[in-house]
């Protein structure tokens, strides 16, 4: 009995402590001191127990319905034609429903792993020529487009030839046209009637010989040669090219389903009718509203303006266990909906990520303080190892940070702004130095560049419009890059060499006329609406008659103005498509920008000369001097305003998993085959 009694008083002291130690856990999981009485050797005694507290419970971050993914981004798709699309969100869409031959090995940027081929082409396998020339790649058999319809080899032949052929001058074709076809300009016709009809199907049509024609359109068929017997893709190129495996494993090198595209109106193959679908702009493509590929997800819609849905392909070609990386993912999809809404108002997004009923969104610089707060682990994306938040460790978000980018935006100045056949144009008021508009050449004077160089606050830039999250590059070609040089003079911000250039640029009569012009972004990035404030208030600072008016443009207006060249001044974003520094001087200095920009031509073949001499030059030291000249002329010459390279950071609920950062990958968009979400 005594025995038993003492048993009793113990546990209902343990009982109690067990009481008090399961409350604190729920606060604080700290040790409990117990002070019993207990019977010892027949004698009673006082002791100190300290009893061990159960584990602070563990917060389980589940979603009901693990299936769906709900992304909110600020800016919509421009086209689904992978031969077209030139922008991130068009390419986020077609990377997830089309394939091509190869693709990154998950976080490596300059490594790659086969998926519509069948092994990486290299000299070791054959796959390359020894001279650099000619390129094979092995297509993979039994698979099967979303229709239905097999993939052959000569798909995958068609769909290059297409592209290169369709040349238009605001798609990626120049990346292809210059390593297969040898064309530096950037566009398919440079052979016919030197370059004159560039851009301009009615007057390539009206000019060109059939002769003329069908000669560019073989050309291209025999560098691109498909063999569908032996299962083979051959690339002849027009020159040794050491970054075009990193270029085929892009968007404009996805597969695409010949019979479908001719059923649905595009280029029938014929070297006879090619110019018929010569540059199309996006608006008129046979292609940009629908989407057929190989890929692990489909098209469900795409309302422009509002959404695009994407469902798993339950078909998808690749098995379970056949990691497309070692660890990587196999199998079908396992989020079976992908819905990306376009919300271009921060407080929307911020509230659907707050609740849960968004699983990503966009987060600019700017609001990203608020976004902080509700962070309850912070990721390294180098281990992908994460740690709880100090302050509130229980917080729904998880952060990857510090995540280095290979983009920039930088502001484009239009050196002959295009108006309509009266000469108008709202984004140039009255189109005169009247104080009431500018005159469509106003940046054609070096002094008004010069001016609005040293008018803009860079080191604002970064802490207001970026969060501090940025560096300035001295010239167009990124950090740590072959051709960067830090000792490059740059322009820094001065108000007083802004005035002094003002004064002296149009005779001198800006101080007393004044002038008025609109600065356009895209609407929902504040990035790129604070680049234009600080623009804004920095002119109106020296002379209220200096008017700078900002509007925002949704994103599709925005690109096709910019494109038409019509916006005086362009607020806007470049995103490398090889790690290489011809895919930052092309673009800027005699490609994409400087034709939107409408750079004069003797300027652009002065960067023309150094910059072909430098993609052709095999000597590191001697590109990289090259390169220093092209940075010292764009100094001299102002053509725009380069701004700050940006680090990255993503938000996303901390039911996500399979999260990795590859700079080139997920700089145009998350591809989704590799994500999944916890739940159920």
């Amino acid at each position: 009995m005594l025995h038993q009694k003492r048993f009793m008083t113990t546990l209902a002291l343990l009982t109690i402590a067990s009481l008090i130690i399961t409350a604190c856990a729920q606060a604080a999981p700290t040790p409990q001191v117990i002070v019993q009485t207990q019977i010892v050797a027949g004698t009673p005694q006082v002791v100190t127990v300290t009893a061990t507290p159960e584990p602070a419970p563990v917060v389980a971050f589940n979603k009901d319905d693990p299936t769906t993914f709900s992304y909110i981004v600020f800016g919509d798709a421009d086209t689904l034609d992978p031969a077209l699309a030139y922008d991130t969100a068009s390419a986020e869409v077609i990377q997830n429903v089309m394939e091509p031959l190869i693709w990154f090995n998950r976080e490596d940027a300059t490594s790659y792993v086969p998926v519509l081929a069948e092994e990486i082409p290299s000299l070791d396998n054959g796959g390359i020529s020894a001279d650099g020339m000619t390129y094979t790649f092995n297509v993979r058999q039994g698979i099967k487009f979303h229709n239905g319809n097999d993939l052959t080899p000569s798909d995958i032949a068609y769909g290059i030839q297409r592209g290169l052929l369709q040349s238009d001058p605001n798609g990626p074709q120049w990346l292809l046209l210059e390593p297969i076809l040898g064309y530096s300009s950037g566009d398919v016709t440079e052979e016919i009637g030197e370059g004159a009809y560039a851009g301009d199907k009615e007057a390539l049509i009206a000019n060109a010989t059939p002769e003329e024609l069908a000669a560019v359109c073989e050309k291209a068929k025999a560098a691109v040669v498909a063999d569908d017997a032996a299962g083979t893709l051959t690339f002849h190129l027009a020159q040794p090219w050491g970054p075009f495996l990193a270029t085929m494993s892009q968007t404009w090198g996805a597969a695409m389903d010949k019979e479908w595209a001719m059923e649905n109106g595009a280029w029938d193959g014929d070297c006879a009718t090619w110019q018929n679908f010569y540059a199309p702009g996006a608006e008129n493509d046979e292609l940009s509203q629908i989407i057929n590929g190989t890929g692990p997800y489909m098209l469900d819609h795409w309302t422009p303006g509002e959404e695009w849905v994407l469902v798993a392909n339950e078909n998808y070609w690749r098995p379970e266990g056949e990691a497309m990386w070692e660890g990587g993912p196999s199998g079908k999809p396992r989020i079976k909906r992908i819905v990306t809404q376009i919300v271009a108002e921060w407080g929307t997004r911020f509230a659907a990520l707050q609740t849960g009923d968004a699983d990503m969104v966009e987060v600019n610089a700017g609001d990203r303080p608020q976004a902080d707060a509700f962070v309850g682990e912070h990721c390294d994306y180098k281990t992908g190892q994460c740690t709880p938040d100090a302050e509130h460790p229980d917080a729904p978000l998880r952060k990857w940070g510090d995540e280095p980018t290979t983009n920039r935006t930088d502001i484009f100045l239009n050196f002959n702004v295009a108006t309509d056949e009266a000469g108008n144009n709202p984004y140039i008021g009255s189109g005169q130095l009247d104080g009431n508009g500018v005159p469509p050449d106003f940046f054609s004077d070096l002094d008004v560049r010069l001016a609005f160089n040293y008018c803009f606050d860079y080191d604002t830039f970064i802490a207001e419009g970026m969060n501090g999250e940025g560096v300035r590059n001295s010239g167009v070609i990124i950090l740590d890059m072959l051709g960067y040089n830090p000792d490059q003079e740059m322009y820094n911000f001065d108000l007083a060499k802004c005035e002094e250039h003002l004064a002296k640029a149009w005779g001198g009569v800006l101080p007393e006329t004044g002038f008025r012009l609109q600065v356009a972004f895209n609407t929902g990035n504040t990035v790129r609406q604070t680049a234009a404030e600080i623009l804004q208030n920095n002119m109106a600072s020296i002379n209220p008659l200096y008017q700078i008016e900002i509007i925002g443009l949704p994103w599709p207006t925005y690109l096709r103005s910019f494109r038409a060249r019509q916006l005086p001044v362009s607020i806007s974003g470049w995103i490398e498509d090889i790690h290489d520094p011809h895919n930052w001087v092309q673009p800027y200095l005699i490609g994409t920008f400087a034709g939107r920009q409408n750079l004069p031509q003797e300027l652009k073949d002065q960067f023309a000369g150094l910059i072909d001499q430098a993609v052709h030059e095999s000597d590191p030291a001697k590109r990289e001097a090259l390169y220093f000249q092209i940075g010292q002329l764009r100094f001299e010459t102002a053509p725009n305003i380069v701004l700050a390279q940006p680090t990255s950071v993503d938000y996303e609920q901390r039911w996500m998993e399979g999260y990795y950062w590859n700079p080139l990958a997920i700089g145009i968009g998350q591809y989704w085959y590799a994500r999944s979400i916890s739940g159920g």
